[in-house]
């Protein structure tokens, strides 16, 4: 699998090794808040990430027997999978 996932690309592979949080907003003094940024104000690069992190899941979700699947189904981040 962990040959599969590197070969759909590298953002891919990287999602499973160190994971994906959803990109929040910064406050006026440049701190985190727990306020969840929408996807249509995502940059560029908080959208790559995403994507890997979508295709890692795909890739896991498609791979393994429906029994697993159903353990790993409500999965967000492929690093969790």
């Amino acid at each position: 699998m962990s040959a599969f996932l590197k070969s759909i690309n590298s953002k891919t592979w990287k999602a499973v090794l160190k994971g994906w949080e959803h990109p929040v907003v910064l406050d006026a003094d440049g701190n985190m808040t727990a306020i969840l940024k929408l996807e249509e104000e995502w940059s560029a690069a908080e959208d790559e990430l995403t994507l890997g992190n979508s295709k890692a899941l795909n890739a896991l979700f498609n791979g393994v027997d429906k029994n697993m699947f159903r353990l790993i189904k409500q999965c967000t981040v492929a690093k969790d999978a």
